[in-house]
């Protein structure tokens, strides 16, 4: 893999993100979920847990790519994270907005692979409340607004689309994976 090339993993919530993320880690340790920095409350796994005077301070230096509010939490994707997780191997950023999966394509160079995941929102109720989690109504607001996302952005392009209702999580994995190394092999020819 070239060691330049990061996944960015966007769809509505419970579309699988952790759960192919999980699987692209046991598949190749290379892989690690970026952990955005968050500002709030609530669920901490997977983030990096700060301060509204850090999220401040970053933006002072220009070091925040992207940021977004949902659920009451702030959630930012800062220059000096994804350096490290960079220097750690490929990150997986999970995103639910197209504005951005442009904000960090157009903000931090690299060869990303934008991956579309999805599955209906009936299908993202069931997995919430399955997982427990107590803000499935704001789970499904989300969703409702990652669809108007897509809807408003039909010219979005991605590398590759997956139906999480009809592929495992170790299938998704293995075409992000394929999809990364065809990549490289063109950047390399």
């Amino acid at each position: 893999m070239n060691p330049s090339q990061g996944v960015i993993l966007y769809g509505p919530p419970a579309s699988g993100k952790d759960t192919v993320t999980s699987a692209l880690t046991e598949m190749n340790p290379s892989y690690a979920q970026f952990a955005r920095l968050k500002v709030g409350t609530g669920k901490s796994v997977g983030y990096r847990m700060g301060t509204a005077d850090q999220l401040h301070e970053l933006e002072a230096a220009g070091d925040v790519v992207y940021a977004n509010v949902r659920y009451g939490n702030t959630y930012a994707i800062d220059r000096p994270g994804i350096d490290t997780a960079f220097a750690a191997g490929v990150p997986v950023v999970h995103l639910g907005q197209v504005d951005g999966i442009r904000a960090l394509v157009d903000g931090y160079r690299a060869d990303w692979s934008v991956v579309l995941l999805w599955c209906p929102r009936g299908v993202t109720e069931r997995r919430s409340a399955g997982r427990g989690d107590s803000d499935t109504a704001a789970r499904l607001a989300a969703w409702d607004a990652t669809r108007e996302d897509l809807d408003k952005n039909l010219g979005a392009t991605w590398n590759l689309t997956v139906d999480t209702t009809a592929s495992t999580p170790q299938d998704a994995a293995r075409l992000i994976d394929q999809l990364l190394a065809q990549r490289a092999g063109a950047a390399t020819a």
